[in-house]
């Protein structure tokens, strides 16, 4: 039901699966199943996590997922009750995100473009060296979700192209505009995966843009994670503060400080809900302040 009728992506379903298969156990042990279950197996399955440390978050998102198994089961009427209608879930704090400065993501992204002159590198390091400032100019540029940009395809890559159309959560494709770094950071690494493979016949022939051996045919997000980290690392940034996330929250936080409407930068993440983006308003705060009090003909009283 999730993947057929709304669209959710394997990273959605598998967090899914890993939930209700901890339910699963649990029950077990009760020596009960989903169709049986009451509400105080629920509660008390809710008490368990809380024995075993989960963060708020988490058993939030583990009740999220029971509850979506108990309204399907009531809408397919393999139940006649929703045992978990009336529980609540724990109160959690919205913290923050980790957020990097304009300086510090100027200083990655020269880090990285810098790594690919070095002239003891081989071809094959070259183009990983290469992928790797791809990425990064292309992230920072759109503020794509990592899933989403190491499944881009090959033809995101196309010259004349000033958009690229993304197909983000549950299926949904909107357009993302691309700056003059990220398509000549696109056109540095093809050229040098073509260049690798010597013959002039045996071009680039996946349908990925960063295509990989692997069972999924294209760079994990795990790769790039680390690869990230490692490069954070050596342009003497600390690595606990770098993730393919945060530079999604440096795009938009970046453009927010700079005067984007809100809704533009909602578009632009692919956030059904504004409440999502929502969590970048600090930003739009500060900024707001600085105004007042700079601009603001009372300011100095």
């Amino acid at each position: 039901m999730l993947a057929a009728e709304q669209g959710a992506g394997d990273n959605t379903i598998g967090a899914y699966r890993r939930d209700l298969e901890d339910l699963s156990a649990f029950l077990s042990r009760k020596r009960t199943a989903f169709a049986q279950a009451s509400t105080d197996d629920v509660r008390g399955y809710l008490a368990d996590l809380d024995e075993r440390g989960f963060a708020a978050s988490s058993v939030a998102r583990k009740l999220s997922a029971l509850r979506h198994l108990f309204r399907f089961m009531l809408a397919e009427t393999i139940r006649s009750d929703d045992p978990a209608a009336i529980l609540s879930g724990p109160k959690r704090g919205r913290s923050l995100p980790k957020v990097l400065s304009i300086a510090d993501v100027d200083r990655l992204l020269a880090h990285a473009k810098s790594a690919t002159a070095r002239p003891e590198l081989t071809d094959t390091q070259r183009v990983r060296a290469l992928r790797l400032s791809c990425l990064l100019e292309v992230l920072y540029a759109t503020g794509l979700r990592v899933s989403e940009l190491v499944t881009l395809p090959l033809s995101a890559a196309r010259r004349d192209a000033r958009m690229i159309v993304v197909r983000g959560k549950g299926n949904k494709e909107r357009f993302v505009p691309l700056n003059q770094s990220a398509k000549q950071a696109m056109a540095d690494y093809l050229a040098a995966v073509d260049d690798a493979k010597g013959d002039a016949g045996a071009k680039t022939t996946s349908k990925w843009l960063f295509p990989s051996f692997g069972e999924s045919g294209h760079l994990t997000r795990q790769h790039f994670a680390r690869d990230l980290k490692e490069l954070a690392g050596a342009a003497g940034i600390p690595p606990r503060l770098i993730s393919p996330h945060v530079l999604r929250h440096a795009f938009a936080s970046h453009l927010l400080h700079n005067g984007a409407d809100l809704r533009i930068v909602q578009t632009l993440l692919g956030h059904t809900d504004i409440s999502t983006t929502q969590i970048y308003t600090h930003i739009v705060e500060e900024r707001l302040k600085s105004l007042v009090r700079d601009l603001h003909p009372l300011a100095d009283a």
